[in-house]
C-alpha cells in the first residue's frame, strides 16, 4: 500500500468483540501495555503524559494554551526578518502550522526556557491606495488573537500616518505593545529612534533584526509582560456553550443570527466588548442559553481578492479561539465554493466541533426543474468536497422561514458532547488489539511498525496517543480513526491521532 493510500480493511468482527469486552480486564492488560513501555527511549513528554493517566479518568491535566505573540506593522518594516531572529537564536521548535491561507503563519518559539507562538501576520502586500485600513485591520485581528504585540517600526523612515492610525488601535486594545524600532543597525543610529516617542507607546525598542541588535533586551521585556497561558485561547468554566456562526458572505449568517435572536426568542442581554470587540449575544434556544460569537467581521474588508480571504481567515481564527462549535452556514442555491471548504478546514484546524447548517433550503422545494437539478448536484458536491466532514451532524434549515430551525440545538448538542467524549484507556487498547489482529499494518521493506500502546491524551477534541515502533502510514492511521468513529459516538467532533514512535533501550 503506497503511504499516501487509504487502507480499506475489510469486515471484521470488531462491534461484536467490543461489545463483550470485560472492562476490569481491559484495563489490567492495559496497565501491563504501559509498564511494557519502560523498556523503550520515553522523553519527558512521554513520562509526563503516563504520569497523567495514572490519575484516572479525572486526573489527566490539559496542557495549557501557549501564549500568543503577534508581530504587526507596515510592509517592508523588517517583520519578517523579527521572525526569522526570534525563531533562530536558540533552535527554537518551529512549527509551521500552515494556515488555510499562507498569509497567516503561527510558530513555535523559545526564549530564556519559555514557549510561546509566534503570529506573523506579514506577507501580504496591500495596495498603496488601501495601505492605511490595510494594515490597521490587520492590527485589529492581530491584537484580537494575541497576548502582547510587538509593533515593528521602521526607525530610519520614522513613523508614517499608517504607523499613527495603528497606534490608535493599539491604545485602545489594553494589551501590552512594545515598539520595535526597526533598522538600528549600530550605535549611531539611535538618535533616530527619539522621534518615535511621540506615537506615545512609551520606550521604543531599539533593534536590528538583521543582525540580531537588540532584539535579546527586546525578548527579555516581553517575557516579563507574557502572561504562562494565553488569555487569549483560554476557556471560561461553565455558563452558555459557545457557539461562532460562521460562513462566507451573503449565505444567510445574518439571517441565523436575527432568528435565534428574534422576538420568539429571549435575548438575554448584550454584552459589549471594547470598541474591537464584536458584541457577543446570549440567546435562548431550545430551552437552554447560549452564547453566540459575533462573527461579523467576515467580511469582504477590502477589493482584492488575496486581502479578503486573509481578513476573512483571520476573523474566522479569532471566532474559533473564543467558541466551542462552530456552525458553517452554506447556500444551497448555489454550488459549494473552495472558501466554504478553506472555512471548514479552519475549523478543523482550530479542533473545534462542527455543525453544517445547509441554508436557504426553502428554495430547493419550489417544483420546477432547475430545482430538481440543483438537489441532484448538491448531493454530488457534499459527497467529493465534503468527503472529509461525513461526520458533521447537517441540518437543512431556511433562516428566513425558521424551517428546522428546531433541529440545531440537537445537532449543537450531539457536537458538543462527543467534544467532550472520553475512551477508557483499557478500552482503547483492547479496540487496538483487536483491530490489529484482524487488519495488521502493511509490511514496509520487511518490517511491521507494531503499535505498543495508546491512550487518550485530551478532550476538546479527542486527541488521542499512539506509542509505535515505527511510522503508521498516513492510509492506515485514517483507518483506525474511521472505526473508532464506527464504534464509539463521535458525530461532529475531529478526532486526532498522533504518532510517538520509540525505540527500545539499548541494555
Amino acid at each position: 500500500m503506497p503511504a499516501d493510500e487509504e487502507y480499506e480493511g475489510g469486515p471484521d468482527r470488531l462491534a461484536e468483540k467490543m461489545d463483550e469486552l470485560d472492562e476490569q480486564l481491559a484495563e489490567q492488560r492495559a496497565e501491563a501495555l504501559r509498564a511494557g513501555l519502560a523498556d523503550y527511549d520515553l522523553d519527558e513528554d512521554d513520562a509526563a503524559l503516563l504520569a497523567g493517566l495514572t490519575q484516572g479518568e479525572g486526573g489527566i491535566e490539559f496542557l495549557p494554551a501557549l501564549p500568543v505573540v503577534a508581530i504587526v506593522g507596515r510592509p517592508n518594516v523588517g517583520k519578517s526578518a523579527l521572525v526569522n531572529r526570534i525563531l533562530g537564536r536558540r533552535e527554537a521548535v518551529v512549527e509551521d502550522t500552515p494556515g488555510v491561507t499562507r498569509d497567516r503563519v503561527t510558530y513555535k518559539a523559545e526564549w530564556a526556557d519559555r514557549r510561546f507562538s509566534l503570529v506573523d501576520t506579514g506577507g501580504w502586500e496591500p495596495d498603496a491606495k488601501g495601505i492605511d485600513r490595510s494594515v490597521a485591520a490587520q492590527a485589529e485581528i492581530a491584537i484580537d488573537l494575541c497576548d502582547v504585540v510587538l509593533f515593528v517600526v521602521d526607525a530610519i523612515v520614522g513613523a508614517t500616518s499608517t504607523d499613527e492610525h495603528v497606534v490608535k488601535l493599539l491604545r485602545k486594545s489594553g494589551k501590552p505593545v512594545f515598539l520595535v524600532a526597526n533598522k538600528i543597525d549600530d550605535f549611531r543610529q539611535e538618535p533616530e529612534i527619539a522621534a518615535l516617542w511621540s506615537l506615545g507607546l512609551g520606550e521604543p525598542y531599539p533593534t536590528s533584526a538583521v543582525h540580531g541588535r537588540g532584539v535579546a533586551d527586546l525578548l527579555d521585556a516581553v517575557l516579563e509582560k507574557l502572561p504562562s497561558i494565553s488569555a487569549v485561547a483560554k476557556y471560561e468554566i461553565g455558563g452558555p456553550r459557545r457557539v461562532a456562526i460562521l460562513g462566507r458572505p451573503n449565505v444567510g449568517k445574518s439571517s441565523l443570527l436575527n432568528m435565534a435572536a428574534g422576538e420568539e426568542r429571549v435575548v438575554v442581554n448584550e454584552l459589549a466588548g471594547t470598541t474591537r470587540d464584536p458584541v457577543d449575544s446570549v440567546v435562548e434556544l431550545g430551552g437552554k442559553l447560549w452564547r453566540l460569537v459575533d462573527t461579523a467581521g467576515i467580511r469582504r474588508r477590502v477589493h482584492l481578492q488575496q486581502g479578503a480571504d486573509f481578513y476573512a481567515s483571520l476573523r474566522t481564527s479569532a471566532a474559533l479561539e473564543k467558541a466551542e462549535v462552530a456552525v458553517v452556514v452554506l447556500d444551497v442555491s448555489e454550488s459549494i465554493s473552495e472558501q466554504d471548504v478553506r472555512i471548514i478546514d479552519l475549523v478543523l484546524e482550530s479542533g473545534r466541533s462542527l455543525v453544517l447548517a445547509f441554508n436557504k433550503w426553502d428554495r430547493l422545494n419550489d417544483i420546477d426543474l432547475e430545482n430538481a437539478d440543483r438537489r441532484r448536484y448538491l448531493e454530488r458536491e457534499i459527497e467529493q468536497d465534503l468527503a472529509h466532514v461525513t461526520w458533521a451532524p447537517r441540518v437543512n434549515i431556511s433562516a428566513k422561514t425558521g424551517r428546522h430551525f428546531d433541529k440545531l440545538v440537537p445537532a449543537l448538542e450531539t457536537a458538543l458532547e462527543n467534544w467532550d467524549r472520553r475512551i477508557p484507556t483499557g478500552k482503547f487498547n483492547a479496540f487496538l488489539a483487536e483491530l490489529i489482529a484482524e487488519h495488521p499494518h502493511p509490511l514496509r521493506g520487511g518490517k511491521q511498525p507494531r503499535i505498543l500502546f495508546g491512550t487518550q491524551a485530551s478532550t476538546r477534541p479527542p486527541t488521542f496517543v499512539l506509542f509505535t515502533t515505527g511510522f503508521l502510514d498516513p492510509g492506515y492511521r485514517r483507518f483506525i480513526q474511521r472505526r473508532l468513529r464506527e464504534l464509539y459516538e463521535f458525530d461532529g467532533t475531529p478526532i486526532v491521532i498522533n504518532m510517538r514512535v520509540r525505540e527500545k533501550r539499548s541494555h
